[in-house]
């Protein structure tokens, strides 16, 4: 994609189809008069009373509890530098984005018109009773020193530049572990500091806090080495300066033992690596080019533990692992201030957390067998669902210790279970499964390529490294519809089935097709004729290995392209019938409906089997199935043969799959609302777990009910999946949009890289 193509995609992400990227919704019924009339007058003026008698009242009658600012001045916005307070908004509404995805807290963005030091201050603290805590954000130093400085003696509520902190915070449990691995102690270790801003300033003194000596650490700014006898310098500056008589980084690197660079890209050389101590720690963390590329650090020295900013490295220093979850622990004990003792107890469960077993979910993000501590490993990852329930809680208890919180937490257990429920609000699935994609992308063959919704779901595969696509289709359509998104990309390959030049592949897909079919009244005629239809010979291209997977149905109805995928490509061994499953990103988490494209009314053996498949489904994105058999009866209600089908299948998965977490017959109410099933159905195996699967009688239940969902819900759809069949082949939905197109892609290479796996694992056998 060309830099002018990338920058009018994000200029329409950001303006459609509504401008900006975060919205303010009620929480409270709003459908009649009455409510109305307590929402506003005269009911507010209730709590408006209460709030006047102890100001306190206000988390418990206003949002202010979950309510976080974040305030920039546009004063140093990422690498833009200085570009006021109107530009800075886009940054400050995607922090508020992560908040909101990442720990459930509801955010105001806030551009203050002010370079001036006191007059910003006054503006936050006039306008701080509306807010549960403050994050100041992209704001020049020196200013944020005395900033955040002042704002935290002077205010009541958590303030935190996370500029400063957040890297410190997350470096300082890296740096924790890496001294770990390689014996050392921090009181010992020589550290350098490429760069003088805040981040930099901020680690070292967190750094400090868990030990280090001022005397074994070099900072430099760009003059380089900063040094008590060089003049002019700032307080913070002055507070790391060394006596060393040293004025470069080369020479402060020699028998170094830590590198920490928040400075530029490629400062530091290998030669300088190679002068370090025995197994060196470089956190490189200049974004979005770091001090020294990670291929060639590890490359110069095999024994360097390597940290970047990086995703696409191990060891990501990103400040998302930090700040929702300090804010999050913060703002649930009501806390009057993030305090050194809070950041602390931040450090230490993310440090603590890496050395603990990694959940599947998470290794199959990540695209590992088993991600274990170690020089790879020695931060979690960013998608790890345990950093909710590990980190926030820490924080909470440092401040009820260190005397700042206002509500304690008396009920750890309690506490843990409700951060785990803030989880179900966002769409991790996605991410997570998008990120498996590009770990080993697959070649995808799109047979309606001159379709342009399914030709841009291409382009964004192409160039987001989820799949290699091959395109099927009319090749001037093609080539055009390209140029006129800016799909550019020579190393594709374009297909055109009816061409003269397709006549030697059709032919030897034909007589394949053929040998297999003759004895079925196909004729070596016929099969050359159908080997000119897409899908017959984009299924072909994946039976003979020149594709690893198939994206179709686009345009055409879900029977016309299930039949040619079906005579082709066939059922996996041992699968009597195929079937579907849509994963519907819910505000209670990832919902898997079954069967919602193939089985009309299927029976009783069917029933079973479609559970079977759905359970490796779900197991495939790394969680536990928990699964509701569901029917319009509950437990016998109904002695209907379309209810006791379900009944039987049930029975017969108690039988013989015991450790399926599966009951039913069961209403959908009752299968999603926990209370009213322990109430009336204490004994069912689903009581005290949340189901997160639902398995339909019948076809027509099953669609109309994930369609329901997707319309009404906007919840967003990951479907319909295919079960059941020999190789990756997913069909869409008729009119499937771009993003679900992308959806379907990469769950088609997720599907390949499994099977993939299997095959390599029955050969080893």
């Amino acid at each position: 994609m060309s830099e002018e193509s990338k920058r009018r995609e994000a200029l329409i992400y950001h303006a459609k189809p509504t401008p900006g990227k975060i919205k303010v919704v009620p929480t409270k019924k709003y459908a009649t008069q009455r409510d109305l009339s307590l929402a506003y007058s005269p009911g507010v003026a209730e709590p408006c009373l209460e709030i006047e008698k102890d100001k306190n009242n206000a988390y418990k009658y206003t949002a202010k509890g979950n309510l976080v600012a974040v305030i920039s001045n546009g004063t140093a916005v990422l690498g833009l530098g200085n570009i006021g307070p109107e530009a800075s908004k886009p940054v400050m509404e995607g922090k508020g984005l992560l908040f909101k995805i990442f720990a459930d807290i509801d955010v105001f963005d806030i551009e203050v018109d002010t370079e001036d030091v006191d007059k910003f201050i006054e503006t936050v603290k006039n306008i701080a009773p509306t807010f549960g805590g403050i994050n100041l954000e992209d704001i020049k130093a020196p200013g944020a020193f005395e900033i955040e400085r002042r704002l935290k003696e002077e205010l009541d509520i958590p303030v935190m530049h996370d500029d400063q902190h957040g890297t410190a915070i997350i470096s300082a449990a890296a740096l924790i572990n890496a001294l770990e691995l390689t014996g050392r102690k921090i009181e010992e270790a020589k550290i350098v500091i490429s760069g003088a801003g805040a981040a930099a300033i901020s680690c070292s003194r967190l750094y400090q806090a868990f030990g280090a000596k001022r005397e074994n650490m070099v900072m430099l700014d760009s003059k380089g080495v900063i040094r008590d006898d060089r003049e002019n310098l700032s307080s913070e500056k002055a507070e790391f300066a060394t006596h060393r008589k040293i004025d470069t980084l080369e020479e402060a690197m020699v028998d170094s033992d830590v590198f920490i660079g928040l400075s530029m890209a490629n400062v530091l050389s290998p030669e300088m690596l190679l002068s370090m101590a025995n197994d060196p720690i470089v956190f490189a963390m200049a974004n979005p080019d770091p001090e020294i590329k990670y291929d060639l650090a590890i490359k110069t020295r095999k024994d360097v533990i390597m940290a970047t900013g990086r995703s696409d490295h191990p060891n990501q220093v990103n400040n998302v692992l930090g700040f929702p979850f300090i804010f999050r622990g913060a703002l649930d004990v009501r806390a009057t201030k993030i305090n050194e003792e809070m950041k602390m107890a931040a450090v230490e469960a993310l440090a603590r957390l890496a050395k603990e077993p990694v959940p599947e979910q998470v290794n199959i993000a990540y695209g590992e067998t088993k991600l274990t501590f170690g020089k790879e490993y020695i931060i979690p990852k960013p998608f790890d669902p345990r950093l909710i329930v590990e980190v926030p809680p820490a924080v909470a208890k440092a401040a009820m210790e260190s005397g700042v919180a206002k509500e304690p937490i008396t009920d750890w257990e309690e506490y843990q279970d409700k951060l785990r429920e803030r989880l179900g609000s966002d769409n991790k699935m996605v991410r997570l499964l998008l990120n498996r994609s590009k770990l080993d992308p697959k070649r995808v063959v799109f047979a309606e390529a001159d379709q342009l919704p399914v030709l841009k779901a291409a382009q964004i595969a192409y160039e987001e490294g989820i799949a290699i696509p091959i395109l099927l289709g009319r090749k001037e359509a093609i080539q055009a519809l390209m140029a006129e998104i800016e799909f550019d990309a020579e190393d594709i390959l374009i297909i055109d089935p009816k061409t003269e030049e397709e006549n030697e592949r059709k032919d030897r897909y034909a007589k394949v097709y053929w040998e297999q079919r003759k004895r079925r009244g196909v004729t070596y005629y016929s099969a050359q004729r159908l080997m000119r239809e897409r899908n017959y010979f984009a299924a072909m291209m994946v039976n003979e290995g020149d594709a690893d997977a198939l994206i179709t149905g686009y345009s055409r109805s879900y029977p016309t392209v299930v039949k040619p995928m079906l005579e082709l490509i066939g059922m996996a061994d041992g699968v009597r019938r195929v079937a579907t499953t849509n994963m519907m990103m819910t505000k209670r988490g990832p919902l898997f409906l079954s069967d919602t494209s193939i089985n009309i009314d299927p029976d009783t053996k069917t029933l079973t089997k479609i559970a079977q498949m759905t359970s490796q489904v779900v197991k495939m994105f790394g969680l536990t199935p928990v699964m509701a058999m569901t029917s319009y009866s509950n437990f016998g209600s109904s002695s209907d043969p379309r209810a006791s089908k379900v009944r039987d299948a049930v029975a017969y998965l108690h039988r013989y799959y015991p450790d399926m977490i599966v009951d039913g017959e069961l209403q959908t109410d009752f299968a999603l609302n926990a209370d009213m099933l322990k109430d009336k159905f204490p004994f069912s195996k689903l009581v005290d777990r949340k189901v997160n699967t639902l398995i339909f009688p019948t076809l027509d239940s099953a669609n109309i009910t994930y369609k329901l969902l997707k319309e009404l819900n906007e919840a967003d759809s990951i479907g319909p999946i295919m079960m059941g069949m020999r190789k990756p082949v997913h069909i869409l939905q008729f009119g499937a949009s771009v993003d679900e197109i992308v959806n379907m892609t990469a769950i088609a290479v997720v599907d390949a890289q499994q099977k993939e796996k299997q095959e390599k694992e029955k050969q080893s056998l």
